[in-house]
């Protein structure tokens, strides 16, 4: 049994006016077994500026769907991949203080059992240019540490290395 993180991260990017709008989401660190993670690369351009991201595969659990049936669909939507949910890795909470949001990120470790093709919405295709980043645990870091460059890119690498931090240690110890 792992102790799960819980933060609770601030947006001190853009001021606080006011949250209007609470999201619930299920996040991933996927792995396969030769020690490859696999992430989203976001190229926007939209109210938080111009920027390319790495990002956690993921997004919202709709309203009746359960962490664990979210999870799986957003993998096989984004990556194309069916895995198996090894453990919860926790939450964070944060905030998008522009667009007057709070996330509750559910985070998980997951393992890939096999890709196949992706079932990516509209928006993921044509608004983000979604697509699949295959990267080391060291690249992976690096990647994060280059995107914070943006204002945004900042707000995710704070979100995001912890856990995968969490992730590699939990890894580790199945090792």
């Amino acid at each position: 049994m792992i102790n799960e993180i819980q933060l609770e991260l601030q947006d001190t990017e853009w001021p606080l006016e006011y949250t209007d709008n609470d999201r619930r989401i299920a996040r991933a660190i996927v792995y396969d077994d030769t020690g490859y993670f696999y992430f989203v690369r976001v190229e926007r351009n939209d109210d938080f500026g111009r920027a390319t991201l790495i990002e956690t595969s993921g997004g919202g659990v709709e309203a009746d769907e359960d962490l664990n049936s979210a999870i799986k669909r957003e993998l096989k939507e984004e990556l194309g991949a069916d895995v198996e949910i090894v453990c919860k890795i926790g939450v964070v909470s944060d905030y998008y203080n522009l667009i007057h949001r709070h996330n509750v990120n559910n985070y998980f470790l997951c393992k890939v059992k096999s890709f196949g093709d992706k079932h990516m919405t509209k928006d993921e295709i044509e608004s983000f240019h979604l697509s699949t980043l295959k990267l080391t645990y060291e690249e992976a870091v690096a990647e994060y540490g280059k995107r914070r460059d943006t204002r945004l890119g900042r707000l995710i690498a704070n979100r995001e290395l912890p856990i995968l931090n969490k992730a590699k240690e939990i890894i580790n110890l199945e090792t």
